[in-house]
Formats: C-alpha cells, sequence, structure tokens
C-alpha cells in the first residue's frame, strides 16, 4: 500500500470487528464495537491527552475474558502481557515516550483480596497514568537527584470479579458472560491466527499513524461529561475519522455501556449511603428532619444494603457521621416532640443529594443527551446520553423486604423551633413548618 492511496478506515474497523465475533461472543453489539474501537486507539497513542483503560470482567470463569484479551493482544499496539508485574517492573516497561499497550490477565489476584494492599502503589500507577503528564517521582540514590517516570500508556486488565472502583472510573468496561447452548465461536490458535491478527494490526497501525496530527487536535462531540467524556473521547475520534456507521456505533456504545456502568451499583460507599438515606427519609415519611436512631434502624434493616454487616450491631451513630462529614453533613441536636435527639435536618442533605445521586427520572433506560452536548450526526437521528441516578426504594416500603408501612412517619414533624437546652413539655404546641440547626 503507497501512502497515495486512500485508506478505508471503516473497513478497517470491519475487519477487526470480524475478527472480535470470530473468536469471542460479547455481550452486545455496543461491546463489541467498544472493544474495536479501543484496539484501534492504541495505535494513535502520541494522539491522546488520556489513555483509557479496558476491563474485562467476568462473574464465573470460562466466560471468555482470556481469549478476548489474546485477541487484543494480537491486534492492538505493541502488547506487554503479564498476569502478575511489580509496579517497578511496569514503570520500567511503559517509562518511554512511545510506551507498550499493557496487558493484565488474572487481575482479580491482583487487586483482590489480601493483595489487594500489598499492589496499591500498582493501582496508583494504573490511576495515573490514565492521564498524560502525570509522571511518577523517585530518588536515584546513585546519581543523587529526582527521576521522573512516566507513567501513561494504554492498558487493559481482564479478571474475576469487579475491579477496583477508582480503574473502573477510568475504563471502558465489558462484561463478560458464559456462552450459551447453541452459541459457537471458533477456537483460537496463536501460531495458526496471530498472523491475521497481526496484519490487521500493520493497517490500523499505517492508517491511524498518518493521521495523528488530525487525532490530537480532534474534539470530538461526546453524549457524556467529565471523566467518562476523557476516557471515550478517544475511541469516538477514532470512529470519527473512519466515517461510515462508525461515528453513530460509537456513541451508541459510549451511551450503552456509560449507562450499564452507572447501573451496576459500583459506587463507593459514601454515595450507595446519600442514596439510602434518601430512601430512609421517604419511608419516615419525608419529615423535614430524622433522629440518628431512625435513620439508622432504617439502614441497618435493609436486607440488601451493606451497613447491617458494617460491625456486631450494625452501622453506628459514629460511623454514620464520620461518612456523611465528608460532604459536610453534620448531625445536631433536635427537638421532636417526644423530647430531644441527635438527627439530621433533610434539607442538610439537599446539595449532596443533587451532586452525587440525582432522583431518578421517568422515561427510556437510557436518557437523552444533555441540551449542553448535542449529538447530530449527518444522515442520522440525534443519539441519547445517559444520566447518573441511584436507584431508590418505592415510598412506603421497607427497605430490602416487599413490606409496605403506612404514609405517617415514625418520628412526627417538629412542632417547635428548634432551640437547644430547652426542657421537653406534654402541653401541645401549635405546627410550625420552619426551624433552625
Amino acid at each position: 500500500m503507497t501512502t497515495t492511496e486512500p485508506v478505508d478506515g471503516a473497513a478497517i474497523l470491519d475487519a477487526l470487528h470480524a475478527c472480535l465475533t470470530r473468536y469471542v461472543i460479547l455481550p452486545s453489539a455496543e461491546a463489541i464495537d467498544a472493544v474495536a474501537l479501543w484496539i484501534a486507539a492504541t495505535h494513535a497513542q502520541p494522539a491522546w491527552a488520556h489513555a483509557p483503560r479496558l476491563v474485562i470482567r467476568a462473574p464465573e470463569k470460562r466466560c471468555g475474558k482470556s481469549r478476548l484479551l489474546d485477541v487484543v493482544e494480537g491486534c492492538c499496539h505493541n502488547p506487554l502481557i503479564t498476569v502478575n508485574a511489580s509496579p517497578a517492573a511496569v514503570y520500567r516497561a511503559i517509562g518511554s515516550d512511545n510506551p507498550p499497550t499493557l496487558l493484565v490477565d488474572e487481575a482479580d489476584t491482583i487487586f483482590g483480596g489480601k493483595n489487594a494492599d500489598a499492589n496499591e502503589d500498582l493501582r496508583g500507577l494504573l490511576n495515573a497514568g490514565h492521564q498524560r503528564n502525570r509522571p511518577a517521582i523517585r530518588w536515584d540514590a546513585g546519581t543523587q537527584r529526582l527521576e521522573k517516570i512516566p507513567t501513561f500508556a494504554m492498558a487493559a486488565l481482564a479478571g474475576i470479579g469487579a475491579m477496583p472502583d477508582t480503574i473502573e472510573d477510568r475504563a471502558v468496561v465489558v462484561r463478560m458472560r458464559r456462552r450459551a447452548p447453541g452459541e459457537t465461536v471458533a477456537p483460537y490458535r496463536h501460531r495458526r491466527d496471530g498472523p491475521a491478527l497481526k496484519a490487521i494490526a500493520q493497517r490500523l497501525g499505517q492508517w491511524l499513524g498518518a493521521h495523528l496530527s488530525t487525532l490530537e487536535a480532534a474534539e470530538p462531540p461526546m453524549p457524556v461529561e467529565d471523566r467518562a467524556a476523557d476516557t471515550w473521547e478517544p475511541l469516538v475520534a477514532v470512529a470519527d475519522l473512519a466515517g461510515g456507521t462508525w461515528p453513530q456505533r460509537a456513541r451508541q456504545a459510549v451511551t450503552i455501556l456509560t449507562a450499564e456502568a452507572d447501573e451496576s451499583g459500583n459506587v463507593s460507599t459514601r454515595v450507595r449511603l446519600l442514596a439510602d438515606v434518601r430512601t430512609a427519609f421517604t419511608v419516615l415519611g419525608d419529615p423535614p428532619a430524622a433522629s440518628t436512631h431512625d435513620l439508622l434502624t432504617a439502614l441497618n434493616g435493609d436486607e440488601e444494603a451493606p451497613w447491617a454487616g458494617f460491625g456486631p450491631t450494625g452501622l453506628t451513630g459514629k460511623r454514620l457521621g464520620d461518612l456523611l462529614r465528608e460532604f459536610g453533613i453534620t448531625s445536631t441536636t433536635i427537638r421532636f416532640p417526644v423530647g430531644q435527639a441527635k438527627g439530621y435536618t433533610r434539607d442538610a442533605f439537599t446539595d449532596a443529594w443533587n451532586r452525587y445521586c440525582p432522583a431518578p427520572t421517568a422515561g427510556p433506560s437510557v436518557p437523552s443527551v444533555p441540551t449542553s452536548f448535542p449529538q447530530l450526526i449527518p444522515g442520522t437521528d440525534s443519539l441519547t446520553g445517559t444520566d447518573q441516578s441511584v436507584p431508590r426504594t418505592p415510598p412506603n416500603r421497607v427497605p430490602g423486604t416487599h413490606q409496605s408501612v403506612p404514609a405517617h412517619q415514625s418520628v412526627p414533624h417538629l412542632s417547635r423551633k428548634n432551640e437547644l437546652g430547652t426542657d421537653g413539655t406534654d402541653t401541645p404546641r401549635p405546627r410550625v413548618t420552619s426551624y433552625r440547626q
């Protein structure tokens, strides 16, 4: 192929797509497109400001994750595959201007169980290497100098179960599943099939290598924002360069796989707590304030939530306060009709709920693209975007059960302004709608 001949990037991606489906059953058409675009993006690493990770995870063995990693190895740029590696070895391997594509199989043995703490440095390396110009700094005792080691490199990890959330937050996540009866794939043999995959890798390198300046300057419209946009932008840029149906398919993959990640519940403990506190307020009848005791009863009583396992008696008031304090939410002494008690006002959570777990909205499973990101591709319909939300228990439903409860709350609304240091009284007082902490 001469440099003057036009290159059909869409045809090259189609050939890569065919290789993937020949050897592996992936969970969806969007997952196939995403993996194909991720492989292609490895051949244009110098153009990217961010190096998206590819996480290939499965609930059990024999789901095809290692086979998929074999195909990725055959087609990606300069693969470096391992089943275990020390942080020092990885630093040295990727510390160059043209780093290899790091492929880690059996990653669950590195980041899971008792090994998690021991490999914290490797997790930090993978997190830092997602963004360009985030070098590791080491002191070289021999030269008495600070040494800056580049960390930027594309990386794929395959394993059973979820990877650390900080890695998955920077990754295209593909959830493999075991083949169903009737689903068949061709056997893969490295010696026999490897050359065909290498030929595709060579075509990808020639095509994308000739357009690095174009890809570096690309700012494709994205149906997602923030870190998700950083992660997916190289894949969408490759799709836009290829043309054909790939620009639309790329954005559909972004939309679907990002929505799946949001719905999987892979959120931090603190964000999960925020969402469950909101559910607890709903079960209590949405009072303006609730006692710490009532919130803990609702949280620890949810059989599907993790809170009952936070110690012999479940989540405690102190641990609840420690988790919420990071959001600027603190308890206060509140006067209820039955007397004073430590508790939380509902208004104290409003800002955190809006920022970290916005209320679910009715509509299709994949909501519309935000208006700030119009996504119109010439000759196609508008595509959809994503909206992050955390599921909530229906009103008046006891968490973790099918039991309904009365609409009234267990702690009545405040009957008077919150005044610290005052005595309780049995005399009914006029109801007021405002109070202060």
